[in-house]
């Protein structure tokens, strides 16, 4: 065994050991074991404390763990990364707010056969949400788990069918359901106070710097299980110099910014909407811009979306910019008496006429994680502020925009893109004007205009594209595979 590998299996066996509070065990899997009979022994009431485990425990994966820290009705039991450093991290976290260490687990099939577990808060990246939540659903646990709850269609609607199947509480991490002003500004704008509504605008303009460039693959980092890591990815090396958080940038385990940020401000757009399906067409357009790196994804997209009787745009900048209404990372919703902007915190919100004045504010956040500890007490899925389904749509209108951009050729900017309607155009305007302030050559620069896809919204795939559809989902590496069906 390579002295790497003893490190790991040291430190594994050490987090695992000091949670369960056994010392001399000799090997993980007894003190596994010792810890799970400390829960078989533990009665359960409707009052008593609910036992969570955090699986993924960088960046995001720190403020379920704070979340969950900071209430006296939940127990964390159990943290779970791939990268042992994390998890040393994050139990000296737990330490420090005087708290009781959890076990340390790097793979997650382990933590899943922990009994007396009842939930888990999945922080991972992007391409292992679906997966891990399966998993957890099937073994018995409720589920939290981050935006988007899917890197794929396909996978989100089994994760949907899943939680209905064995009867779960699954929340996704769309927290702006739960913050007041949203709440208070949707049901003002569904009605009627701006009148009819025609477009729903969400804007993540989230400077985003260039990821850089490397001659050769990184190694693998100290402490991380690379083959856990790329769970249901292709087997390639690492082609960035970041190892944690530049996989956004990277088709195969993030989703650009569509579905990093975008998410967020993109289910507050078909929230207002009330959309509760696929729209009818979809077509994207943009590029990666201002640098040249080993990003893969556009740190600049537009995606339009027809849903009949009014239309959803999406704008992504990653580049210097000014805002758009008051908002940056927001939303605008446009109706015939007038319109509503959510700004950058989720907790304002204001509406206006059609002569820009302000006829009425929204203020107040929320505690999302507070709404899934509620519903995991009352059993009742409807009382879940972000119910997977909710999850699943918003995460789709994400894929579905970036398929279309993936499938798209390369066009000049001197020739507009054809039969856009009055929307579009302007919104394709405010896009070259701003490449142009970023001193982006539109002479010599192309960008890539998608197909207009047509899609079936009663069975979430295209039309007329065996293309688009061979995207709906995707080749997963034996032992990591999301199944056809629940």
């Amino acid at each position: 065994m390579s002295d790497k590998l003893s490190r790991r299996g040291f430190l594994e066996q050490s987090l695992i050991t000091a949670a369960a509070g056994i010392a001399g065990m000799a090997s993980s899997g007894s003190a596994y074991a010792a810890h799970n009979e400390i829960f078989e022994k533990q009665s359960k009431s409707a009052n008593e404390k609910i036992h969570i485990a955090v699986i993924g425990l960088n960046g995001r994966g720190g403020s379920h763990l704070d979340a969950y820290l900071n209430r006296d009705d939940v127990e964390v039991v159990a943290l779970c990364d791939v990268d042992l450093s994390v998890v040393e991290r994050a139990s000296e976290r737990v330490k420090k707010k005087g708290r009781t260490v959890p076990a340390g687990y790097q793979d997650i099939r382990k933590l899943l056969e922990l009994k007396g577990l009842d939930a888990v808060s999945i922080a991972t990246p992007n391409h292992w949400h679906s997966l891990a939540a399966i998993w957890a659903l099937q073994s018995g646990k409720d589920v939290y788990v981050e935006k988007p709850v899917s890197h794929n269609v396909h996978e989100g609607r089994v994760l949907v069918d899943t939680a209905r199947k064995y009867n779960r509480i699954c929340q996704a991490g769309t927290q702006s359901r739960s913050a007041k002003a949203c709440q208070d500004a949707t049901e003002y704008i569904h009605s009627g106070h701006i009148g009819k509504v025609l477009l729903s605008r969400g804007l993540c303009y989230k400077p985003r710097n260039t990821i850089g460039k490397i001659s050769s693959p990184t190694p693998v980092p100290d402490g991380v299980d690379y083959d856990l890591w790329l769970g249901p990815a292709p087997q390639k090396p690492i082609n960035r110099q970041r190892f944690h958080y530049d996989w956004h940038w990277f088709w195969d385990y993030g989703n650009g910014d569509l579905g990093n940020q975008g998410i967020h401000q993109m289910d507050i757009a078909r929230w207002a909407l009330n959309k509760n399906h696929l729209p009818s067409s979809v077509f994207s357009l943009g590029g990666r811009f201002g640098y040249v790196d080993d990003g893969e994804t556009p740190n600049t997209e537009l995606s339009f979306f027809d849903y009949g009787d009014s239309h959803l745009v999406f704008e992504v900048r990653g580049l210097k910019t000014s805002d758009l209404k008051g908002a940056k990372v927001g939303n605008i919703v446009y109706g015939t008496e007038g319109y509503v902007v959510i700004t950058d915190n989720y907790g304002k919100a204001a509406a206006f006429d059609n002569q820009d004045r302000q006829v009425q504010t929204f203020e107040g956040g929320g505690d999302h994680f507070g709404n899934f500890l509620s519903a995991l007490r009352s059993r009742k899925r409807g009382d879940l502020n972000g119910e997977i389904e909710k999850g699943h749509l918003s995460s789709a209108l994400c894929h579905l925009g970036n398929i279309s951009y993936r499938l798209g050729s390369k066009h000049s900017f001197a020739d507009d893109p054809k039969s856009l309607d009055k929307d579009q155009k302007e919104t394709f305007a405010r896009f070259k004007s701003h490449l142009n302030d970023n001193e982006v050559d539109l002479k010599t620069t192309q960008y890539a205009l998608g197909p207009v896809l047509k899609i079936d919204a009663k069975r979430e795939r295209f039309k007329d594209s065996a293309e688009a559809n061979q995207m709906i989902t995707r080749e997963y590496r034996a032992g990591f595979v999301v199944p056809d069906k629940a």
